[in-house]
């Protein structure tokens, strides 16, 4: 029953305002749109459900509401009814909510009055609490009459964070007066909503505070929602059979990875169920999402070493630095270079993973000889920097001049770590008993100041002569532990390998990686096949049709046999009419054919047409769906099933509804009243059981030559999925297991934030007869429980030696939901 909004405008006289009756005083209508995520009010207005059809609808008893809850959008609706002139109004939230107040009492003439982050903004601010001049949550002065009533709205939402609440307060507009939340004795419900169902939405006001949004324009930072043909292939009249047929050679079709009469364990059909190679791209790929997962960046750095893009990049080699702490005089030459770098085998830091060393400085400790300080001290063997002259005897020792490597080795450090320190604050002056001037090389002041070696001792003191090394002008108090950073060598360079990250990934389900998308077919593999194919076409009909343009072509590889093929290409015939072709074919693994006139060899692919592979345009499509008190949810279904219709004018599907009993909605009453071209219900007693409501839903079938298509109640279709279905069932041959998006909290079809759902298969397309000698549903062993009754299914289908068809599908996505309320679960008062 709808009830007349103008049912409630007779009005009780009490001073000088008045009251509704009895039955609608000091109420306002509540309606809860759970399970939604974000914090703007904006946000809550892309729920598909918003407004007609919330979650649950009560009642509240005054302006003030904290519901302890998270991720939900609230709608306040009722009538105000002031009792003096004038007033100044104000609202509090966490987070965001608007006050909306009407000029009368219509809906139609509410203006936006008090808010809190008007612009989608995360504004929140605590309980009453309203920051005038800070946030925009308040409003001047607004004349109402004590005679009338106005109709009223308040939108808020909650994220997952803060203490949720919502309040509006009021005040007389005279000095000296405080705000006070308005109470139930200044409202009244718009509808008693007790006796209607949740379907019955015609009483639901519509305003410009919560209208229907408008449609979005698809968000263009996601590739999957660009235009593709393949997504109204559908629209384009197919070819006329009897031009297709005898094209290619008969060639049996028995593919080797089909395990007819091969046992398999519980949960083993996964193993066996391989995706299909897509040409052109169909950018299912989810490149926006790739933050969340990254299937080929890992950010593992053991991972990206071994098996991503670590074996592909290396570093390219420098030339050396030549040191300035050391020059040497003309008639000396300088160590020679090795020409070959060092191996230092697998376990070196490379460039991307070099580990932050700490340089500490210690004091000051006698200098080493090369010998010493190469046993003593692996870790100076890789630094850049020279080393101080030593003494051997009574000859002065020159260190020679080193390359800056640009890897760095693995050090086995013995006993306790030497620290090295660079740019020391102090020079050092070395006189190695005579004049330094008179060596082979030169010490220079200003590379003194700028590099010097500092060393720790790790084994016992080593033995030196204080005679031959000697220090001056050292103040040991500026000695103190400091902190160096690291040297980064700004102009390191690299050599990459050509290599495609596509080309990387395998035909096999990786359940770690859900945002990849289809796997990409070569230009090089699916041009010659085309060619080959129309090559054939017109030699059976000279002259009458032309190739528009390639629109998909799917490949499934058989390695021991040869490859099968959808070819789906758009035509042009003779009158210019354009035409769809969609026809499977085989490509046989053949050696390469020697040409006629006996000159080199070429490749040709060997075309065949696969008997018993071919799909049927016509054949029916029943969608079948479960459900129990998911008024809104079920509605939203039958809706998208109507517009499916439209779009296609596609008459040959039915929707199958099993119902366990729903008391919030009367599904059999709505899917009579729908538009739907064919429907049919059938009413379930008991808890809700998956696997039982589906078998429910196959046993009414009666055509073994149609096609069933286990469905989900929270499904958004493309317009093509009817046409998608028929291609990829075959009968006694294919069955079809979409990929679905499934979407994140909050995110909508326009704006698409999600992940492949690749390890579900629930959405299944089989022929009934299929169906039906591979057991139908498990609905003994899932009669109490639901989940994995669909890999159960899966492992007697391929059993049955049937092939499972797995491919992502553009625009097919799962909208979010929780099981909150949901089949046989009971809400629980909290403590």
């Amino acid at each position: 029953m709808v009830m007349d909004p103008q049912q409630l405008q007779v009005l009780l006289p009490l001073g000088p305002c008045c009251l509704p009756p009895l039955q609608y005083r000091g109420q306002a209508n509540l309606h809860v749109f759970e399970d939604w995520c974000g914090s703007s009010t904006d946000q809550l207005r892309k729920n598909i459900h918003y407004p007609l059809y919330p979650h649950s609808r009560m009642t509240v008893r005054k302006l003030a509401i904290s519901p302890m809850w998270s991720n939900y959008g609230l709608r306040i609706y009722g009538y105000l009814h002031p009792y003096v002139d004038g007033y100044l109004f104000a609202v509090a939230s966490d987070d965001n909510s608007e006050f909306w107040l009407s000029i009368d009492e219509s809906p139609l003439n509410v203006q936006l009055l008090a808010y809190v982050g008007k612009v989608g903004a995360a504004n929140w601010n605590g309980f009453h609490i309203f920051h005038f001049g800070l946030l925009p949550c308040f409003c001047v002065s607004h004349r109402l009459s004590a005679k009338k009533r106005y109709f009223f709205e308040i939108i808020h939402k909650q994220n997952d964070k803060g203490t949720d609440h919502v309040e509006v307060v009021w005040r007389l507009n005279q000095p000296g007066t405080s705000f006070t939340i308005i109470g139930s004795e200044h409202i009244s419900l718009y509808t008693n909503e007790t006796a209607l169902k949740l379907n019955d939405v015609g009483h639901i006001p519509q305003s410009a505070a919560s209208h229907v949004s408008p449609p979005r324009p698809p968000s263009r930072s996601v590739d999957m929602l660009r235009d593709d043909p393949r997504d109204s292939f559908y629209e384009i009249p197919l070819i006329n059979e009897t031009y297709v047929r005898n094209v290619l050679p008969k060639c049996s079709y028995t593919p080797s990875y089909t395990i007819k009469g091969f046992p398999l364990l519980r949960y083993q059909g996964l193993q066996f169920v391989h995706l299909s190679f897509v040409y052109p791209n169909d950018y299912t790929r989810l490149t926006h999402m790739e933050t969340d997962n990254k299937c080929f960046y890992h950010e593992n750095p053991r991972y990206l070493e071994r098996w991503g893009i670590g074996p592909h990049v290396w570093p390219q080699c420098e030339p050396p630095v030549e040191d300035d702490l050391f020059q040497y005089e003309d008639n000396d030459v300088p160590p020679k270079k090795n020409k070959r770098p060092p191996d230092y085998g697998d376990d070196y830091d490379n460039f991307a993973f070099g580990r932050k060393r700490k340089l500490l400085s210690e004091p000051l400790e006698p200098t080493l000889t090369p010998a010493l300080r190469q046993a003593s001290d692996p870790l100076a063997q890789e630094t850049a920097v020279s080393v101080a002259p030593v003494l051997d005897g009574d000859k002065l020792i020159k260190a020679p001049k080193r390359k800056r490597s640009s890897k760095r080795r693995k050090v086995i450090r013995v006993g306790r770590p030497v620290h090295l320190q660079t740019n020391p604050p102090f020079p050092v002056k070395i006189t190695p008993g005579g004049n330094a001037s008179d060596s082979k090389f030169r010490l220079t002041a200003d590379a003194a100041l700028e590099r010097k070696m500092f060393y720790s001792s790790v084994t016992p003191a080593l033995p030196t002569r204080e005679s031959e090394v000697e220090e001056e002008g050292v103040d040991y108090e500026m000695i103190n532990p400091a902190l160096f950073d690291p040297e980064v060598n700004w102009g390191q360079t690299f050599e990459v390998n050509p290599m495609d990250l596509q080309v990387l990934r395998s035909d096999w389900i990786d359940l770690q990686c859900n945002v990849s998308g289809n796997l990409l077919l070569k230009h090089s593999e699916a041009l010659p096949v085309v060619e080959a194919f129309m090559r054939n076409l017109n030699q059976k009909n000279p002259g009458r049709f032309s190739l528009l343009r390639v629109v998909n072509i799917e490949r499934r590889p058989d390695g021991s046999q040869g490859s099968r093929y959808l070819l789906e290409l758009e035509l042009r015939d003779q009158t210019g009419a354009r035409l769809r072709l969609s026809e499977y074919v085989y490509m046989l693994h053949r050696r390469l054919r020697q040409s006629v006139l006996g000159g080199p060899s070429r490749a040709e692919p060997v075309l065949c047409s696969p008997m018993g592979l071919a799909w049927n345009p016509s054949a029916t499509v029943h969608f079948i769906v479960p459900v129990k008190n998911q008024a809104r949810w079920v509605q939203q279904f039958i809706t998208d099933m109507e517009s499916l219709y439209r779009t296609t004018g596609d008459k040959n599907f039915n929707v199958i509804v099993t119902d366990f009993g729903s008391t919030d909605m009367n599904v059999e009453l709505v899917l009579r009243s729908s538009s739907l071209p064919r429907h049919q219900y059938v009413r379930m007693h008991g808890n809700f059981e998956r696997s039982a409501g589906l078998q429910a839903g196959i046993d009414l079938i009666t055509d073994d030559h149609s096609i069933v298509f286990l469905c989900d109640l929270h499904i958004h279709f493309p317009p093509s999925i009817i046409d998608t279905i028929r291609k990829h069932c075959v009968e006694g041959k294919m069955a079809f297991a979409p990929i679905v998006m499934r979407l994140n909290c909050g995110a909508t079809p326009q704006e698409p934030i999600g992940f492949w759902e690749v390890n579900g298969f629930g959405l299944l397309g089989i022929y009934k007869s299929d169906l039906d000698a591979a057991g139908g549903m498990n609905t003994e062993e899932f009669r109490d429980r639901w989940g994995g009754e669909d890999w159960e299914l899966l492992d007697r289908i391929l059993e049955a030696g049937l092939e499972v068809e797995r491919i992502y599908i553009r625009k097919f996505m799962h909208h979010y939901h929780s099981r909150r309320g949901m089949w046989n679960r009971q809400s629980v008062r909290s403590s």
